[in-house]
């Protein structure tokens, strides 16, 4: 399998379970409750992969912004990050513009949009999220499946 081919960047608390990869086939001999889990969440992570993906491409920069905020609201939300609190996204400007292939300055006017239409509120620690449903709206998104998803 050799050395991963990207790198990823914690923006919040996390718990990382770690795999050594010569014992992961130990794991699907003897596990494969787990296995099967792991797998799961494998799939479900690349077809959310490919959501993003197509969201680039067929969406508009204000689409593009509600669409990615309204699904790490949606992401948050799914495992209970913030119980029942409102949700603050820890992100800045810089990791939307990055994620969405946009300057910064226009990330930066695409979000003053959403914070005008009262959707979010832009905060030292990131984006606190007031309407995900007008957000959804924005990006003619329908949200997350409401999937029991394995808790590992």
């Amino acid at each position: 399998m050799g050395e991963m081919q990207h790198s990823v960047e914690a923006l919040s608390s996390m718990l990382l379970c770690v795999f050594e990869r010569q014992n992961l086939n130990v794991v699907y001999r003897h596990h494969p409750g787990l296995a099967y889990d792991l797998t799961w969440i494998a799939a479900r992570e690349e077809q959310m992969l490919d959501e993003n993906l197509l969201s680039v491409g067929r969406r508009n920069a204000l689409e593009r912004t509600a669409y990615l905020i309204a699904f790490l609201h949606g992401r948050a939300r799914s495992v209970e990050l913030h119980g029942h609190r409102q949700v603050e996204i820890p992100v800045t400007q810089q990791h939307i513009a990055d994620t969405l292939g946009l300057s910064l300055v226009h990330t930066n006017k695409t979000i003053r949009k959403l914070i005008d239409r009262g959707m979010i509120r832009w905060r030292e620690g990131g984006c606190e999220i007031l309407d995900a449903e007008g957000l959804s709206a924005v990006a003619g998104w329908r949200g997350l499946p409401e999937t029991k998803r394995p808790l590992m």
